[in-house]
């Protein structure tokens, strides 16, 4: 059966892009759909400060006029510089179980790929390290979270079967939560905290914690500027991610600490698990998603640990001690058994080795894969 590609030109096209998959997950007892007011914020220019130095381009697949796949390409000159790497990266790709639909799609990429001078194409990658990223190549039995991306068994071996290879993995893990804080991690988050003359903050209200957020965001572009791909946030976008995401969060569950002289030198963000509220919610927060979001804020045995950041010259010293212990204390409080790592570089045993006082399961990873172009 032949594909037709069409480029998204219109705001009616992209309501399709955005919402395919909810179509082709349909009844997927794995998949966590993301918000569609985001995604549509996210792929539009006029809402997106990374398209002060992104191009993008979206394609939708047909086959006798019914949507079979999805993809877009980003052309990131914050990339570009960073890396030195003229690469275009791919995203948002999504497709029925049939080679000619995934071939015809990054085939278009990779068209303009080579129109723009590119050396290769890697991803799934976003326009910044708060988009979605990495194609799940195991686990695909394991509930996914907000932050991440679920895909069909067959999404990497067609991938593979075009010629792209992998580039990096991340891997996640299943913590267990124990009823009560390890008293060693306690002791030396103690010891951490006076011999480095350092202050926990531990917020009560959500308004308590946006003056922080702008140190917060600060942190992260230091703390992941040497992470894979990772492009440095401007101040648009830490408005923007301040306002998309601090509305959620729950203030007990982000620990920041401070030193002597009040600026931040390591900070958690952490949450109750929102994978079964966003099911139920289909994309959706209103008329009626938003109260299942509530509920699972409110009760809850799991939890998804999103960001966590030590300041470079501070690591190596026990501070994370002092930030695994207070999530604990909070897990401990709200009855929360289990909790998701998200995704994690393979290589970065610095922050795998947090995990080592607690029971974890390796139950996920996810691949960015590259092509390089003749």
């Amino acid at each position: 059966m032949s594909v037709e590609i069409r480029e998204v030109t219109t705001k009616q096209d992209l309501k399709k892009f955005v919402q395919f998959p909810n179509k082709l997950y349909r009844g997927n007892r794995f998949r966590v759909p993301s918000l569609i007011s985001d995604e549509l914020k996210t792929l539009t220019p006029e809402t997106n400060p990374a398209f002060a130095y992104s191009q993008a381009r979206y394609w939708l697949a047909y086959q006798d006029g019914k949507i079979v796949g999805r993809v877009a390409a980003i052309v990131s000159e914050g990339h570009r510089q960073k890396w030195n790497q003229a690469y275009m990266r791919f995203g948002w790709i999504d497709f029925v179980d049939d080679i000619e639909v995934v071939a015809a799609l990054m085939s278009q990429v990779e068209r303009w790929a080579r129109e723009k001078n590119l050396s290769a194409v890697h991803g799934p990658l976003g326009f910044t390290d708060m988009d979605h990223a990495g194609m799940l190549v195991e686990g695909f039995n394991e509930p996914g979270t907000l932050a991440t991306i679920y895909n069909y068994e067959y999404y990497p071996r067609h991938l593979e079967a075009l010629g792209y290879e992998k580039d990096v993995d991340w891997v996640e893990y299943e913590i267990t939560v124990p009823p009560t804080p390890d008293p060693k991690i306690a002791k030396l988050a103690e010891i951490v905290l006076r011999r480095e003359n350092l202050k926990l903050i531990e917020f009560k209200d959500r308004k308590e914690i946006l003056p922080y957020a702008p140190q917060i965001f600060a942190l992260v572009n230091e703390g992941y500027r040497n992470l894979y791909g990772y492009v440095p946030l401007n101040d648009e976008q830490v408005k923007l991610y301040t306002q998309q995401y601090f509305g959620f969060i729950k203030p007990e569950f982000v620990p920041v600490v401070l030193n002597a002289e009040g600026e931040m030198v390591a900070f958690g963000i952490t949450m109750p698990s929102l994978t079964r509220a966003m099911q139920k919610a289909n994309g959706r927060l209103f008329p009626f998603g938003f109260i299942h979001v509530l509920r699972a804020l409110k009760k809850n045995d799991r939890a998804d640990l999103y960001l966590i950041t030590v300041k470079p010259e501070y690591q190596g010293k026990g501070v994370n001690a002092i930030l695994i212990n207070q999530v604990s204390k909070v897990f401990a409080r709200y009855g929360i058994t289990k909790a998701e790592s998200n995704p994690e570089l393979e290589t970065n045993h610095l922050v795998q080795g947090q995990w080592k006082h607690f029971t974890t399961r390796q139950h996920k990873r996810r691949r960015c894969y590259i092509k390089h172009l003749n």
